[in-house]
């Protein structure tokens, strides 16, 4: 909130009492109230727009913007700064030139891992990164309370205070089970966020019909688990907005805006997150600007998409007062481009200050000092051999439930299986694609291992594992065989926290996260190296995802449908209970 004082200097800076900071001049502005666009010259005081057409004003500094198009810097409207597997100052060099100077994070990861000490390790260098982080507050710490094992908690008197942080804007994503579920704790955290006149996210992945009106009457706002148009105009007509999503493995954003555009459905009610994205990812399609121009791609008119990427978000989140448009008293939080057909961010300001250009940032990452025990979160009292993960059965063959793995999304249908038992004990079928799954308790509180089994990794020997699997962060691992799953989990502890890849009892490549197991100190280039090293070794032992690493951290999930596995067994998520891995 600007202060009176701050007010006044705006103010005389317009009146021409006293000088700008900066000048950009040269350049076609879109206003994105009006949908119009015009030569200007922008006018920055204080890190804020204080006049859209301030030629011939007097200025400390000019930039010539070369007529270039000026627009908002882009929003990202729901993201897990966790998944992108880097700290935010490393982040920074990923999406700041890619136009995005607004990351809504919602970091239920570290909050699942470590609770309120572990948002305030993650968020400590906030304002030293260029852009801006603002907080979507975890809403469900634990997601599944009762079906799995956390390492922090987050219960409705720690969300009242988070809430009341400066940097917070609204409750983070609310899943069906606590709504429809009549859970007093979390309407009362909606209640909360309401009293301070911040919405609550919404999360209602698979719901329809009454389910999904019943759902939207417990004061949920929006959702980002539309996995398509119809997903989307069912959310739409109950005054829920639609977060179009396009993640790693999330592929949302064809099916939605393309039919929209078909069907010419206004984008009012529209706008863009990566809710998980991984970081080679970015770096090969780009960030929000990637969906911006997707979005154009599919017949969305260029003004419309920005607006999406901007105005929509900061109205939707009432927030437009500082951020969403070129207009005065807001974030001067400037792209400019060459081109509005296709937007390439050429030059990118944050609060004025020029943090981009070309690709590249203009300014050095920020040192932070992290406390040491963040490093120190995996305490692994089983998983590290074989025998931990055998499936104990009588006969010759069994009966089991099969997470089928739906291309695209993280969704899942439930598939049978007839699987051979040798030596009491059920065996994986490589040759049907059928994978051992499980889930190793890592906080050292009790030593569960849960197990069932996988279609879709298409691995033929080894196995995976990541200590990033949401929302419990317990370590998940696939594969062919015990031993190579007992490897991978052995070499996650090690480096306390990472991803692991293993096969005939050899570990091939690591990548470790020692931030709360969850994310790496390291820059960018050298996670993208790793990460892309250790997917090739995933192909050559006959894996078919395109990111198996984002993957795997969504299959245990407890609260999208239709299966999900923690370290206390296989979760029925509609009916919200433990079910046997057998059928």
């Amino acid at each position: 909130m600007l202060s009176a004082a701050q007010r006044k200097n705006m103010i005389k800076a317009v009146l021409n009492h006293e000088p700008l900071d900066l000048l950009i001049e040269n350049v076609q502005v879109v206003d994105v109230y009006t949908g119009r666009i015009a030569p200007g010259t922008l006018g920055i005081k204080d890190g804020r727009i204080v006049h859209p057409n301030a030629s011939g004003f007097s200025a400390k500094e000019t930039f010539d913007g070369r007529g270039c198009y000026a627009m908002p810097g882009f929003i990202d409207s729901h993201v897990h700064l966790d998944s992108t597997l880097l700290t935010p100052e490393n982040l920074a060099e990923m999406i700041v030139p890619h136009g995005t100077t607004v990351m809504l994070a919602d970091p239920m990861e570290i909050a699942n891992v470590a609770g309120i000490e572990g948002l305030k390790a993650l968020l400590l260098g906030a304002d030293q990164v260029p852009y801006h982080i603002l907080l979507e507050v975890c809403s469900r710490v634990p997601t599944a309370p009762g079906l799995e094992t956390t390492g922090g908690e987050l219960g409705l008197a720690e969300v009242q205070e988070i809430l009341g942080w400066q940097n917070s804007i609204s409750l983070g994503e609310l899943d069906p089970s606590k709504v429809l579920g009549l859970r007093e704790e979390y309407l009362g955290k909606v209640e909360a966020a309401h009293a301070l006149n911040k919405i609550a996210n919404g999360h209602a992945a698979g719901l329809e019909g009454d389910e999904l009106v019943a759902y939207a009457c417990g004061g949920l706002a929006d959702d980002h688990e539309c996995v398509d148009y119809e997903d989307a105009i069912a959310r739409l007509k109950l005054g829920l907005s639609v977060l179009v999503r396009e993640g790693s493995t999330e592929r949302n954003l064809d099916l939605i805006l393309g039919k929209a555009m078909e069907e010419g459905l206004t984008t009012r009610h529209f706008m863009f997150c990566t809710d998980d994205k991984h970081p080679d990812d970015i770096q090969a399609e780009g960030h929000i600007d990637y969906m911006v121009n997707r979005a154009i791609a599919l017949g969305v008119p260029p003004v419309e998409a920005i607006q999406m990427a901007s105005l929509n978000t900061a109205q939707h989140f009432r927030m437009e007062d500082r951020l969403g448009s070129l207009t005065p008293g807001r974030w001067a939080d400037v792209i400019l481009s060459k081109s509005l057909e296709h937007i390439v961010p050429v030059e990118v300001f944050v609060r004025g200050q020029h943090v981009a250009s070309q690709g590249k940032l203009t300014q050095p990452i920020p040192a932070i000092q992290y406390p040491e025990w963040v490093r120190h979160t995996v305490k692994l009292t089983r998983g590290r051999q074989a025998q931990d993960f055998i499936l104990k059965a009588d006969g010759d063959q069994a009966k089991v439930w099969v997470i089928e793995l739906s291309p695209d999304q993280i969704i899942n249908r439930p598939g049978k299986a007839a699987l051979p038992i040798m030596n009491g004990a059920v065996q994986t079928d490589p040759a049907q694609d059928l994978l051992k799954l499980a889930v190793v308790e890592r906080y050292g509180k009790n030593g569960n291992v849960g197990v069932t089994f996988v279609r879709g990794f298409g691995m033929q020997n080894g196995a995976i594992a990541s200590s990033v699997s949401h929302d419990h962060h317990n370590i998940v691992t696939a594969g062919t065989n015990d031993a190579d799953m007992a490897a991978c989990a052995a070499a996650i502890e090690e480096m306390q926290g990472g991803l692991a890849i293993a096969a005939n009892g050899k570990v091939l490549g690591r990548l470790p996260l020692p931030f709360g197991g969850l994310m790496s100190e390291k820059p960018a280039a050298e996670v993208i190296k790793t990460l892309k090293e250790m997917t090739a070794v995933y192909h050559e032992l006959g894996g078919t995802l395109p990111a198996p690493f984002m993957t795997i951290s969504f299959i245990s999930l407890p609260t999208v449908p239709e299966l999900g596995l923690t370290d206390m067994g296989l979760v029925d998520v509609r009916q919200h209970a433990l079910i046997s891995s057998f059928c």
